[in-house]
């Protein structure tokens, strides 16, 4: 189950099973909305994508938005394990920094429609649930900046601590930017290309 999933209200008290099919909702809709959009999506085409009736579906969700909430969240979710998979408290903060970028440009090359979804979709969520999904966002952006605290108190990053969060942030949008504009970008790089390149001017950045 997604980290924030248990905010929304389910009818089945099974958790195992509100896990399994929320799973299957998730699947369809992320189908279903990244080639219709969220607003021609309707909850009955959803029900019928992962295979429930379409009271069964409500059993576990209270909304269409409570979809979109699940699927922001689930990849968010995503892009935090496999971020924190790449990272080792053995590693020296530089060490840790490129590990990390090579699988946040590797996780957006994968994940780019998803990502987009997220861009284009997270402003139909209810108020307190768009709040949500972007501190997510902040939380993942975070990991680069504990990375980047990390090499400079060893020594093998030279950054103005001032420049932190703003680093951190220039990863994360360096990376996505292959979401945004792979459309033009592919034209004359490759993934692998755009991610070598890109990682060695951050770390030119970060070791200057």
């Amino acid at each position: 189950m997604t980290r924030d999933s248990n905010r929304i209200p389910s009818m089945v008290k099974n958790r195992k099973l509100v896990e399994e099919r929320r799973a299957q909702i998730i699947r369809g809709a992320q189908k279903l909305f990244m080639r219709k959009g969220f607003h021609k999506t309707t909850t009955r085409e959803i029900a019928r994508e992962c295979g429930l009736s379409i009271g069964t579906m409500y059993e576990y969700i209270q909304s269409k938005e409570d979809v979109l909430y699940l699927v922001c969240d689930h990849i968010h979710s995503e892009l935090e394990t496999r971020l924190k998979e790449a990272l080792s408290v053995t590693e020296t903060g530089r060490e840790s920094l490129n590990r990390a970028m090579a699988q946040h440009f590797k996780v957006m090359g994968e994940l780019s429609d998803w990502v987009l979804l997220i861009y284009q979709e997270t402003k139909s969520l209810p108020k307190k649930a768009r709040s949500v999904i972007l501190q997510r966002e902040k939380e993942v952006t975070a990991l680069f900046e504990e990375i980047l605290q990390r090499g400079i108190q060893d020594n093998t990053l030279r950054l103005d601590p001032s420049s932190v969060s703003l680093m951190a942030h220039n990863i994360m949008v360096l990376g996505e930017m292959w979401t945004f504009r792979r459309w033009a970008l592919a034209e004359h790089y490759t993934l692998e290309e755009y991610t070598r390149q890109q990682m060695a001017w951050l770390l030119r950045e970060c070791t200057n």
